[in-house]
């Protein structure tokens, strides 16, 4: 061996020794470093609610004597939350990923639409064929796929003039989670195996749009009715018709989309988000305070109009006036002032779906850090048990339950045109007040 490569040689044997004894920590116990993730970025769309505590419940007189939202101060962890309600455009992400594997899976059967990860028997739809301007197979011209898409338009006589539109009840979403709050309750029983709290659901995701209708019997609202969700002015109002169960599915969507994506990457910017949920009550009046104390409503309070007397929030304002606040029904997601948190419509638009179940006496039994009250129904239940916490108001509500405090319910499978939601996603690390 040529002598001049010696000393390089000894310096790679010497680097090679150093990093395994530094791996193995030379006898003493080091602990397992895993590789280093972006885990604090703020995800798309969300801000970073910091933990505090507060007073929980009514900050003004209780007018309708229900006692349901007594005082309290509570502490609760920091967490990220959509700085506005989920839009139409957003949830038609999810309709039309539902529609897309339905037709990849069920209807063209065609292994050229999918990839296969090495080493595993899975495989995953490739998204480049399937969506995106011209590839998309909607707008296909092979005959053979343009005839395998017409099945899932309406057939025969659910056809008008012969129009091709999609058929709505084909598209269904399946999903799965883990009953924790079940799993923790059974761990002493043997006789409990972890699919005892596998927990599965299979759901219909479009939107119901008939709720313009159902809501308000005589009122001309077939044009709501006609183009809320599909037609593209309406693109960035919030999504509404939707279920407590379907905003369950599309979180878990969410998540999943985003794991996904994340599993596709190289190890080294992958990063790792706690599950996208509905909020707590607890956490949902902790961000519409926005870091204020007592205060009725997201911007303060008392009055619902600012300083140059223009009003706040998208509400009824009086008797048989809706249109002063600037928005007959809904108005888009981005308007009005956000308040303290950076957090759009807190109050008004539409009241939001939480993760909590509805008890009169909640406040009252419920821990002081990170409260909530959780009930999964199960058939046969009653239907006091499927009551779910809405909260924020909406665009046909009157000011009083605009308030930071009011609470009011809805039953967890039922759409209303007044109701909508947003996600939020506990924050994966050190608490930012300490950093």
């Amino acid at each position: 061996m040529n002598r001049k490569y010696l000393p390089t040689l000894y310096i790679v044997i010497l680097a090679v020794l150093a990093g395994s004894c530094s791996r193995s920590g030379g006898g003493e116990l080091i602990g397992v470093k895993r590789e280093r993730l972006k885990t604090n970025r703020v995800p798309h769309g969300m801000v970073l609610i910091p933990g505090g505590t507060f007073i929980m419940g009514q900050s003004d007189q209780d007018i309708t004597f229900a006692q349901v939202a007594q005082n309290r101060q509570v502490t609760i962890s920091s967490f990220y939350m959509d700085e506005t309600e989920i839009s139409n455009s957003e949830y038609r992400q999810f309709v039309n990923w539902v529609r897309d594997s339905i037709l990849v899976y069920n209807y063209l059967q065609d292994e050229s639409y999918f990839l296969e990860i090495e080493g595993s028997n899975e495989r995953y739809i490739d998204w480049s064929k399937v969506s995106g301007g011209k590839r998309s197979l909607w707008s296909s011209r092979d005959q053979e796929v343009r005839e395998r898409t017409r099945q899932m338009f309406y057939q025969g006589e659910d056809r008008i003039f012969g129009k091709d539109e999609l058929d709505v009840r084909l598209l269904r979403y399946h999903y799965e989670w883990y009953d924790l709050r079940a799993a923790t309750a059974a761990k002493s029983d043997p006789t409990k195996t972890r699919s005892d709290f596998i927990r599965r659901d299979t759901i219909l995701v479009y939107p119901d749009t008939t709720v313009w209708l159902n809501d308000f019997s005589y009122a001309q609202n077939e044009p709501m009715v006609e183009g809320y969700f599909s037609h593209p002015s309406f693109d960035e109002y919030p999504v509404v018709g939707v279920t407590w169960r379907q905003a369950q599915a599309f979180n878990t969507w969410r998540t999943r989309l985003f794991e996904n994506h994340q599993r596709s990457r190289k190890s080294g910017s992958r990063e790792i988000r706690q599950p996208y949920m509905l909020p707590s009550e607890a956490e949902w009046e902790y961000a519409a305070r926005g870091g204020r104390v007592g205060m009725q409503y997201p911007w303060g309070g008392p009055s619902a109009r600012n300083a140059k007397g223009c009003l706040m929030a998208n509400f009824k304002p009086g008797r048989g006036n809706y249109i002063d606040d600037g928005a007959g029904y809904t108005a888009p997601v981005y308007s009005y002032f956000p308040n303290d948190f950076g957090l759009y419509n807190m109050a008004g638009n539409v009241a939001e779906w939480t993760s909590s179940t509805f008890n009169e006496s909640a406040s009252s039994f419920v821990h002081d850090m990170n409260p909530t009250y959780r009930y999964d129904t199960k058939p046969g239940d009653p239907q006091s048990l499927q009551r779910k916490v809405i909260r924020g108001g909406s665009w046909k509500d009157i000011g009083y339950f605009l308030q930071n405090s009011a609470r009011a319910y809805e039953y967890q499978d039922t759409a209303k045109s007044y109701l909508g939601f947003r996600s939020v996603s506990a924050y994966p690390g050190v608490d930012p007040m300490n950093d």
